[in-house]
């Protein structure tokens, strides 16, 4: 989770506004999600091509063919370790197109207003039940049904959390909440040797919830979260997926210090990375030296444990808590070994 959050932060989002588009769907529609990978990626690709839509409307000024940068994380459970598949989509808050040059131009939107909340909900609802029909999942006469249930029929959509550009520990612990594990040891206590309970976060209609199992009963009810094989929790879409053209130039605004203006990023970045993407504006960026591109790579593409401890409790374990001497480690001794005072 940790690792994860960090290399997205790091490396991934630009230092741009980021929105959190969350869908459920009703509960007769999980269980095709669950247990059809084809249904599941139909799903979520219907609901990202509505969002970008959506976003391209709330920019003017951007032509046809751009596109959003996503990440989408696909939670397969509830809060109670019960089976409930949903979507936590990050999506940053406007659309990129590439200029005559090839360089990436952002249009940031206007905003997400209730109004086009609505129509992106209404318009996933809508797609997704004629697509199943298609498919035979559903029965066009169980579709129209569907349809007209009132309170948007079991479908819920949310993008009520948005995170600012510069606010980059605010996006890593947004990202720490999407790329969560089902379990928590800290909401569980035991009660005697055959009975365990497990503590809700969100609060019932009587108070706060909680689940009492036995331990075989619990281990039971976590075996049926654990993702099926082969399937990711989490995938990129648009500029930010592996194969787009963009994307080299929109995740070097990742490496953007706090506090650059617009106008001089370009010239951190191209010293050191890809093309930069300017808001508003397009410009040239240097290539990188064969070879320079892939030792980067290596450098970011794992995370030492004591760094991601670090950034868990915001205290370096290598670091001695007494004298402030870092701990060394040595051939024969693999383990760091603290000083003296320690």
């Amino acid at each position: 989770m940790v690792e994860t959050a960090a290399h997205l932060a790091d490396h991934v989002f630009p230092r741009l506004p980021v929105r959190q588009w969350v869908l459920s769907v009703p509960k007769r529609l999980r269980y095709h999600l669950e247990y059809d990978p084809a249904i599941e990626t139909l799903a979520l690709r219907i609901f990202l091509s509505v969002v970008e839509q959506a976003l391209r409307r709330a920019c003017p000024a951007a032509g046809p063919d751009s596109r959003i940068g996503a990440v989408a994380f696909i939670h397969r459970f509830g809060a109670l370790l019960n089976p409930h598949e949903h979507f936590h989509c990050l999506v940053i808050e406007g659309v990129f197109e590439a200029d005559t040059s090839g360089a990436a131009t952002f249009h940031e939107s206007r905003g997400s207003d209730q109004k086009l909340l609505d129509e992106v909900h209404a318009k996933v609802r809508r797609r997704l039940l004629r697509a199943l029909t298609r498919r035979g999942v559903l029965e066009p006469e169980d579709a129209e049904t569907m349809a007209n249930w009132a309170h948007g029929g079991g479908f819920s959509l949310d993008a009520s959390v948005r995170i600012e550009g510069a606010d980059r520990p605010g996006l890593e612990r947004l990202l720490r909440y999407c790329a969560r594990p089902a379990f928590a040891l800290e909401r569980l206590r035991e009660i005697d040797a055959e009975h365990l309970v497990y503590e809700s976060l969100k609060p019932g209609p009587g108070g706060s919830i909680s689940l009492m199992r036995t331990p075989l009963e619990l281990i039971e009810r976590l075996a049926a979260l654990i993702p099926p094989p082969r399937r990711h929790r989490h995938g990129y879409y648009g500029v930010l997926a592996p194969n787009a053209s963009l994307r080299g130039q929109v995740t070097a605004l990742a490496g953007v210090p706090d506090g650059t203006p617009a106008a001089d990023a370009t010239e951190s970045i191209a010293s050191t990375a890809a093309p930069i993407v300017t808001p508003s504006r397009s410009s040239e960026g240097t290539e990188e030296a064969p070879g320079e591109a892939e030792a980067i790579h290596r450098r970011i593409a794992c995370y030492a444990w004591a760094v991601l401890l670090a950034r868990i409790y915001e205290v370096f374990p290598l670091v001695c808590p007494r004298c402030a001497a870092r701990c060394e480690s040595s051939p024969s001794s693999p383990t760091p070994v603290p000083c003296a005072r320690s």
